[in-house]
């Protein structure tokens, strides 16, 4: 799970109460989940008044959905550190897979957060370019480093989507336990091998280099 620093009235008087408020509220999800999160509680932690939060994000919601877009970001940041450069596509998709689960196991509460669209506006343009980010790397990954994210109904999306959904369903999955954590990991070794090969990805893309 995510770690902040501890909450301190500090952080006000540096000048970055939108930080601060951030990071307090990161705090509270941890602690009390989506469920019992309060805007209140987080102004608290962060030394500023109850009424402070609303300059920055106006309601609960605007403040969840900061928060949605900061783990969008951290996520994207993550992702997009992983080395592609050499590797077939099978290795760089099991790469970024890899991340994109060690991310949600390390940051519970966000990843959690990140899904729940009746929480925030899912449609706000920050959310939203850090939404398209994430699909960016998973799809260059997919198509090489050169590959433009294909607009609209493009058939070109479809294999990136249906490996995202392969990869998040396998996450929630592990995240609630259902995968036995004695066994060796399945995503790599059998299920995204036979989704790619589903996908008609040929061995001549696989071998070459990106």
């Amino acid at each position: 799970m995510a770690t902040t620093e501890p909450a301190s009235a500090d952080r006000y008087h540096h000048g970055n109460l939108r930080a601060a408020l951030l990071d307090s509220a990161l705090e509270v999800l941890c602690e009390k989940g989506v469920a019992g999160f309060s805007m209140r509680e987080a102004a608290r932690r962060a030394g500023v008044s109850q009424s402070a939060p609303k300059h920055h994000f106006g309601d609960t919601r605007g403040l969840l959905g900061a928060l949605a877009t900061r783990a969008y970001r951290r996520l994207c940041d993550q992702v997009e550190a992983v080395e592609l450069v050499g590797r077939d596509v099978r290795e760089r998709i099991a790469a970024l897979s890899a991340e994109y689960v060690a991310f949600a196991r390390d940051n519970r509460a966000l990843f959690d957060l990140m899904w729940r669209t009746s929480q925030f506006d899912f449609n706000d343009p920050d959310l939203i370019e850090q939404k398209h980010r994430a699909l960016r790397a998973l799809d260059r990954g997919l198509r090489g480093q050169d590959a433009q994210l294909p607009d609209g109904a493009n058939p070109a999306r479809v294999s990136s989507h249906a490996v995202w959904s392969l990869v998040h369903g396998y996450t929630i999955l592990a995240l609630e336990g259902a995968i036995d954590g004695d066994t060796s990991d399945p995503l790599t070794s059998d299920l995204l091998p036979a989704m790619l090969q589903l996908l008609d990805v040929s061995q001549t893309a696989c071998d070459e280099p990106r």
